[in-house]
């Protein structure tokens, strides 16, 4: 018996009138619809998320120029399957005048190596070569290769491309499920939901729904049903791609901006789309100090309280904590001068050097270290009035004048600038009276 092919195998586009979604490159007078159109290849990477229509289109870019297509995966095939593609395309060429399309699935799995193993074959024109990526080809692909080929960006599948697939599917006569089920329009709602912009998965959900509805003898594939079927599903959240950066980024400025409402929702995206709730509590608590930092000390405590929480609670328990932490976090007043500060602090000891520590700031537990000169002239603070020594100096002596740490002001750090701005005036008149 031959087995069924999966429905989203079953209905994958062959035209571009078939296709959805895209219409940024796939209109009229866009130079990728173009090319297509006429059939002039060149090579091409396809860059966007799972689920848009990437091998769709690198199949229908080589029916259009009726050229070979050859497809391989970068997480299986190796050198020795290029060389095997190299022979194959020059014999079509040589024995049917028909060019050869290279597809290469998920390319960024390609090192180095492999991606120079056929690069002077796509420069000899051998085959046409088309690349699919989820990842930033400026980050995974070789700078030689991106040369040679146009990146094109895909983009998340809309509602509207998603209810369009979803109507093919249940009207199709010959490949989809035309005349076999009705379905709730919640239950529409729903799947176009859990599909989370994918067109692969949102096909799968329907055809196990499609299942479940006949296997209780209904030819309606109700709410009930789909909710069944999209339980175990989650947002699209990759822990070692593009997706995973730009989510920690968003969370990340949203808070910086203020925005409790906007730090809520992309830290519920990353929980929700399987993110590790520890990496995100190490995440916040360095937003405490980077963004908050003294203007409201208390920011860093509530991170570190949250973090042990969920530590000690695990999910979804502790969850609720790192909720508090970023809501507290986006609330409080914003001061960048401890990370600034350590920053310019950094810089100037690149620059420096290995400066001596000042001879009246060395202890002296020895006779030789006395007799040196060790803690000579050191005055103890703690003696002085109000606990303060003015005019004493604790930087080394080519960085006397250096200020690296200026309070905003905002939040706490307006007292704390106010009372360096004080101690500082005192330091200027003891060192006038020493001048004397």
């Amino acid at each position: 018996m031959k087995p069924i092919e999966p429905l989203a195998d079953r209905l994958r586009p062959s035209t571009l009138t078939e296709f959805s979604g895209q219409q940024h490159l796939l209109s009229k007078g866009k130079p990728l619809y173009e090319a297509i159109q006429t059939g002039q290849l060149h090579s091409l990477i396809l860059w966007g998320p799972p689920g848009v229509g990437k091998t769709t289109l690198a199949r229908i870019i080589a029916q259009q120029a009726e050229a070979n297509f050859i497809a391989l995966s970068a997480v299986l095939a190796g050198v020795k399957d290029i060389r095997l593609v190299v022979e194959q395309a020059k014999k079509n060429r040589a024995e049917f005048q028909q060019n050869t399309i290279l597809f290469v699935d998920e390319v960024h799995r390609f090192n180095k190596s492999q991606q120079d193993a056929f690069l002077p074959h796509v420069e000899a024109g051998v085959f046409t070569f088309i690349g699919a990526t989820t990842e930033n080809p400026s980050f995974s692909l070789n700078n030689a290769l991106l040369s040679r080929a146009r990146v094109y960006t895909l983009k998340s599948l809309e509602d509207k491309d998603l209810r369009f697939i979803l109507e093919n599917a249940l009207t199709n006569n010959e490949k989809g499920f035309a005349g076999h089920f009705s379905i709730e329009e919640e239950a529409v709602e729903l799947l176009i939901n859990a599909a989370d912009k994918d067109a692969r998965r949102l096909l799968n959900f329907i055809e196990l729904s499609g299942q479940m509805a006949s296997n209780s003898e209904s030819s309606t594939i109700s709410t009930v049903i789909v909710e069944e079927v999209i339980r175990e599903g989650v947002r699209r959240f990759d822990n070692h791609g593009e997706d995973f950066y730009n989510q920690i980024s968003a969370l990340h400025k949203s808070v910086r901006g203020s925005d409790p409402d906007a730090s809520l929702y992309w830290l519920k995206r990353m929980l929700d789309g399987g993110c590790d709730p520890l990496y995100v509590a190490r995440r916040i608590v360095r937003i405490a100090s980077e963004d908050i930092g003294n203007a409201d000390p208390r920011g860093l405590q509530i991170a570190l309280n949250a973090w042990e929480t969920q530590e000690k609670l695990g999910s979804p328990e502790g969850e609720l904590a790192l909720a508090q932490a970023v809501i507290y976090l986006a609330c409080a007043a914003k001061s960048n001068a401890v990370y600034n500060a350590f920053n310019a602090v950094g810089s100037v000891i690149k620059k420096t050097g290995s400066l001596d520590v000042p001879y009246h700031l060395r202890n002296a537990p020895t006779k030789l270290m006395k007799e040196e000169g060790y803690h000579k002239g050191y005055r103890y603070a703690h003696n002085e009035p109000n606990a303060f020594a003015a005019g004493e100096t604790y930087l080394p002596d080519a960085l006397l004048d250096a200020t690296f740490y200026e309070p905003v002001d905002r939040g706490l750090e307006i007292k704390i600038g106010e009372k360096l701005t004080h101690l500082k005036q005192l330091n200027k008149q003891a060192k006038k009276l020493k001048a004397r």
